[in-house]
């Protein structure tokens, strides 16, 4: 797990080296264990390592094999590497390296740009030839790797991080209308190719990118997520799905324990992540360590919930470690969280993670976490009314959207009206084949579009603040092939997730499944009050917000004058989401809008 940073260019040029180390002291972070670059002619690339596989040098970064006339820089984790590193092997390969990174450059030039079909993991990738001029950028089926783009005078700079492209700077840093619609209606979630900033674009999930001569290519797609039965599915009942969705898990668990240095687990207490602690225990993990994080109450909200994070520890003997974060600690840390965002992120749960990623850093380098088990196995409460309705798309923006189209063009500068995008984005994809049942329609956005810019994003972001590689297990991509497949009424029993209920039944104790749905609880930032709304008030004061003027100051003094009236449908805070944006473009820099 690492962080890299590059510039192409394609005017004569030499990249810029001063902005490659401003780009890679800001990727330090996320590979705290080792540094290199690499430049010759049109192309700089620097690297930041994070040593989890072949903790030797041999599997540094960049990697340049002469022989193969290839080099690449490398970020994620591939879990079948060792099985194709024994194919390429009895192809003739040599190796001098035991890393999974060696494996991704020699199976390039074994299969060409189709050698990402045979990756079983997270990934991000820039890969050049010698001899050949251009890029090839690579993102995961799933994009729980990171990877941003950013034209500039006569090339382009790419990284894993937005902060790294600003670092190094040289593109446009006004607010994209598109991406500001989108965060503002799509509870925060800007989809690929669009970043909140005009000069910054992301290369989407499943997709390689070329960099050429001409500039950057069309994002080429390699994996697409098929919903409905195969021959044979029809006849299969609960008890069938219970028994391949737990040997399917079961897989991708054990695969997530590959690494040369111990492995933990976050663990919530809820479902999903006591499903991974239970799992290892019964694979014979001993002294697995666990960690969980909460806050302190406000009013009847609870801040934690230890009592059920401490039922899987008792029962399966982990290392368990609370984290309990008082108020003042919270205020404290929220600056460097958001400038740990590579993209302005409202979730409350996103500091929690930052924290609790704080401490996981002084015990372990690797933990495996429960995101995307609501998206991929139907655990949210917006699914349920979408059975058999004729007006789908109406129904979902009814429950997932923050503000509707009236509301939007209120609180925003009357040069961000304009079209509904965030509606228009959900038209268009519940329009696409492949999906016919309405709860699958809406399934395949959510695992496709809202994991990706929402909860893996944030994973990511906080995780490596600190050095800590987060790896998902519920997003093995053979995992959610299978469960696209799933009848939605299996998916929709008992609650939602029916079916990875009905499994999680024979590994954990049933009472952190018979729970209300829980998450990572932080009260003050939904409820603003006291010092967190007198923080917020400063934030929305300072002179560069009101020279930005994104906002109408009379709906930003109504949100001010009462913030606990401004809750949207998915619990959020109108107030919170408003002044996270400006903090964000606050800590990092950018004037202007």
């Amino acid at each position: 797990m690492c962080g890299f940073y590059g510039e192409f260019r394609h005017d004569q040029r030499q990249p810029d080296l001063t902005a490659l180390q401003r780009a890679s002291a800001r990727l330090a972070p996320r590979g705290p264990d080792g540094a290199g670059s690499f430049h010759q002619g049109d192309l700089a690339v620097a690297h930041r390592r994070l040593k989890i596989i072949d903790l030797t040098e041999h599997g540094q970064q960049p990697m340049i094999d002469n022989e193969l006339g290839l080099g690449l820089v490398f970020n994620g984790m591939i879990y079948n590497y060792r099985e194709l590193r024994d194919e390429l092997r009895g192809a003739g390969y040599r190796f001098f390296s035991t890393s999974d990174t060696e494996v991704v450059l020699k199976a390039y030039h074994a299969w060409g740009e189709r050698f990402v079909e045979r990756l079983q993991g997270m990934f991000a990738f820039a890969l050049w030839q010698r001899d050949r001029p251009g890029v090839l950028l690579g993102r995961d089926r799933l994009g729980i790797k990171p990877l941003y783009y950013a034209p500039v005078d006569g090339g382009v700079r790419f990284a894993s991080t937005l902060p790294a492209l600003l670092a190094a700077g040289g593109f446009a840093t006004a607010i994209d209308p598109v991406a500001l619609h989108h965060y503002l209606t799509f509870h925060a979630v800007v989809p690929a190719p669009h970043t909140i900033l005009s000069g910054v674009r992301k290369v989407p999930p499943g997709c390689l990118q070329r960099l050429t001569p001409d500039g950057p290519g069309a994002a080429e797609p390699y994996w697409t997520l098929h919903y409905g039965p195969e021959p044979g599915d029809e006849a299969k009942e609960l008890v069938d799905w219970q028994q391949e969705v737990g040997s399917a898990l079961r897989t991708a668990v054990k695969r997530r324990q590959i690494a040369d240095v111990p492995v933990g687990v976050l663990l919530s207490g809820g479902l999903d992540s006591s499903l991974i602690a239970g799992l290892l225990a019964e694979m014979g993990q001993r002294d697995l360590k666990t960690f969980s994080v909460g806050f302190e109450s406000v009013g009847d909200v609870s801040g934690d919930e230890f009592a059920y994070s401490d039922i899987i520890a008792g029962e399966f003997g982990t290392d368990h470690h609370r984290i309990r974060v008082p108020t003042a600690g919270l205020l404290d840390a929220l600056g460097d969280c958001v400038d740990a965002m590579s993209e302005p992120m409202v979730s409350h749960d996103v500091i929690g993670f930052y924290l609790l990623s704080r401490e996981v850093a002084k015990q372990v380098k690797v933990v495996q976490s429960g995101q995307g088990a609501d998206e991929v196995f139907g655990g949210y409460h917006w699914y349920p009314p979408l059975v058999g309705s004729t007006r789908p798309v109406r129904a979902y923006r009814r429950a997932f959207f923050d503000r509707d189209q009236r509301d939007l063009r209120a609180l925003v500068h009357p040069r961000f009206h304009g079209r509904n995008h965030s509606g228009r984005l959900v038209t268009r994809h519940f329009a696409q084949p492949g999906a016919d049942d309405p709860v699958d329609k809406a399934l395949r956005l959510d695992t496709q579009v809202m994991l990706v810019d929402d909860p893996v994003k944030r994973v990511d972001n906080m995780t490596m603040a600190w050095g800590v590689e987060a790896r998902v297990p519920f997003l093995d991509h053979e995992l959610v092939e299978l469960a696209a497949r799933i009848p939605s009424r299996f998916k929709l029993l008992d609650g939602g997730k029916g079916v990875l209920k009905a499994f999680g039944r024979t590994v954990i104790p049933p009472a952190v499944i018979d729970r209300p749905k829980g998450y990572f609880p932080v009260p003050a930032l939904k409820y603003l009050r006291g010092a967190y709304l007198d923080f917020v008030r400063d934030i929305l004061n300072q002179p560069q917000a009101r020279a930005r003027s994104l906002f109408d100051p009379g709906y930003v003094a109504r949100l001010l004058a009462e913030p606990e009236a401004g809750i949207t449908p998915l619990g959020g805070s109108k107030l919170w989401q408003v002044a996270l944006l400006e903090f964000w473009l606050q800590r990092h820099g950018i004037e202007g809008g």
